[in-house]
């Protein structure tokens, strides 16, 4: 949510600052703006509620140049979507733009106006512009005031803040909400996502909680939240160019739901040899931790935390290790007991998600014996603080309804449950052979189950006119119909709950008729039975009913139940293959429904707020 574009540099950057600001688009806003530094010194500022192309219209029919200026996409959390709301804000010479929520800025609001500053906008952000301004009257550099007005903040913030009075430097500070510094040649750049710098640099160097960076055309100072000079390391991303391009593909989603093949192809490479997985990918002192874990603790939120809840049932019933699976904002919020020898293993396809990353940071206060995190961004901030880490190798993921990347969290899963079991010897070398081999399998399995499109396309249409659906499973891919169900409520608005199918006479049985689709997931394991009785409760009741079944599953299409056949497959690996036909329903669904597919109403890719 929210996107930061900065840029320092002898060139007019208003381009850059726009085009980053779409390479952003994805991460969900509801306003966008852009302020630069004019040759004349005087602040021009462009905002709008809306779209980032009415922005991007704005400036070309009242054109704005600069060599120093900073851009935002805003999503409201203080005050409605308009264009007041809308970043940068300003105070006299001083603009600001801000990721994240400041808790205390009633306080500071009125402490503010008791001084005199006029307030034009509803937004928590203002408060710093202001307060900004307010340090820079008592005397010394921006950098200086900055650093004054940080621990006068409460709450999350990754800003920019800029003098116009100076063209020559921007002013960056990190608490919570990423930040990333671009570097190029005789020409700098800042963003909170590297995605939005590709055109212009592929060197990144990324904030550490509590920096404070100064930054310049030639040269970037970093302090530390201690006050200290320190450097953090600039790298090469290997991020594609055109990780924005939708291809030959309407939306995202769709492209990246068509990726998950070559996406688990790239996230096993080299993590599997002769039959075994390579336990040095989740770090160096992976074998030596893994031996002495007797629990896990998965902490996780939205699609990341339907993952963890499949990897429950593989620690337990693969490699007999207890687990505990808990939604992140609420693990940090609550007291609880850690067992001896647990491992925290938090999951996020962003690495910044803001209730994920202080549930980390509380755990290290506590007795964990070592937290590892599966992550797809290799500079994140889960994966700089964890002690081991997976990187997902997904390849960016554009579309808010996130697809490819949970795939390839299941797999990351499975391949640490397994190093898990065979570093404590409670899975055999057999057991291990089948998982990799099954593992092996899945890219072509992907791919079949894949040409289902067609007739999920046909499949959609009955939801035209639904309002309400009900999703099942029972063991595994009990979780995969709460993904399923989630899935079709982003997109298509279409409200969607998901019930382990042993409960339906335990209250949603209450729900059944004619108007509320249900939808099923049937792989033939060692609970199909179960749920053929669980069917036959929701056909007795006047239920229609959509089954993916596995091809051996015994389910026939009739008047009441339409079947579609899923490629069979080894049951470990079922929860993945069977995601993706829920993926294609929602989206289809959507499409239907009219809704903006990529970018559902209300919610941001990156959650980095409460």
């Amino acid at each position: 949510m929210c996107g930061i574009v900065g840029a320092v540099a002898q060139r007019d950057v208003v381009e850059v600052l726009i085009e980053g600001l779409r390479r952003l688009e994805y991460r969900g806003y509801d306003s966008a703006g852009v302020a630069v530094i004019a040759p004349d010194g005087s602040l021009r500022r462009e905002r709008r509620a809306g779209k980032v192309q009415l922005l991007a219209e704005a400036v070309a029919a009242d054109p704005v140049h600069g060599g120093t200026g900073i851009a935002h996409t805003r999503w409201a959390t203080h005050g409605e979507p308009s264009e007041t709301n809308a970043h940068p804000h300003v105070s006299d010479f001083i603009a600001v733009v801000h990721n994240g929520i400041i808790e205390n800025h009633h306080e500071l609001r009125d402490s503010l106006k008791a001084r005199g500053y006029v307030f034009v906008s509803q937004t928590d952000t203002e408060v710093i512009a202001h307060l900004v301004c307010d340090e820079m009257k008592k005397g010394g550099s921006l950098l200086q005031a900055v650093q004054r007005a940080v621990p006068q903040l409460s709450g999350a913030y990754g800003m920019v803040i800029m003098d116009v009075r100076d063209n020559e430097r921007l002013v960056v500070a990190r608490s919570g909400s990423p930040l990333v510094i671009g570097y190029g040649i005789g020409e700098n750049f800042v963003a909170s996502d590297q995605l939005a710098l590709l055109p212009v640099t592929r060197r990144f160097a990324f904030l550490e909680e509590g920096d404070v960076a100064e930054v310049t055309r030639r040269e970037v100072t970093i302090i530390n939240r201690k006050g200290e000079s320190v450097v953090r390391e600039a790298k090469e991303t290997d991020v594609a160019h055109d990780a924005g391009d939708k291809g030959p593909y309407k939306h995202y989603m769709l492209k990246e739901i068509y990726e998950q093949p070559a996406a688990i192809r790239r996230t096993l490479e080299g993590r599997l040899s002769q039959g075994a997985v390579v336990a040095e990918t989740f770090g160096e002192r992976a074998v030596e931790l893994f031996a002495g874990v007797s629990h896990v603790q998965i902490v996780a939120c939205g699609t990341s935390y339907h993952a963890g809840m499949v990897a429950r049932y593989w620690f337990e019933g693969v490699v007999g290790i207890s687990c505990n699976v808990e939604i992140a904002s609420e693990f940090r919020y609550r007291k609880s007991v850690v067992h001896p020898g647990s491992l925290l293993v938090t999951i996020s396809q962003s690495g910044e998600t803001a209730d994920t990353l202080a549930a980390l940071r509380l755990a290290k206060e506590m007795s964990y014996a070592a937290s590892l995190t599966i992550c797809n961004v290799p500079g994140s901030s889960l994966v700089r603080e964890s002690d081991l880490a997976y990187l997902m190798k997904a390849g960016a993921e554009i579309g808010v309804a996130s697809t490819k990347a949970f795939t390839v969290q299941l797999a990351g899963l499975l391949l640490l449950v397994t190093a898990i079991g065979r570093a404590r010897g409670t899975i055999s070398g057999d057991d291990e052979q089948q998982i990799v081999a099954a593992l092996q399998s899945l890219p072509a399995k992907l791919e079949q189950t894949l040409q289902l499109n067609e007739r999920i396309v046909a499949l959609a249409e009955d939801f035209a006119d639904k309002q309400h659906s009900l999703f099942l499973g029972r063991g595994e891919q009990y979780p995969i119909a709460m993904e399923g169900a989630l899935k079709l409520k982003e997109i298509s608005y279409i409200h969607a709950e998901a019930y382990a199918a042993g409960e339906l006479k335990h209250g949603p049985l209450a729900l059944i008729d004619a108007a509320m689709p249900v939808i099923v997931v049937a792989p033939n394991n060692q609970l199909l039975e179960k749920l053929h009785s669980n069917v036959e409760e929701v056909r007795a009741r006047g239920g229609l009913m959509y089954v993916f079944a596995d091809v051996d599953a015994h389910f026939k299409s009739d008047a009441t139940m339409k079947v579609l056949n899923v490629p069979h497959v080894e049951d470990v690996v079922a929860p993945i293959v069977y995601t993706l036909p829920l993926q294609l329903l929602s989206y289809h669904v959507a499409l239907i429904k009219g809704t903006d597919v990529d970018q559902p109403r209300n919610l941001a890719k990156s959650v980095t707020v409460e």
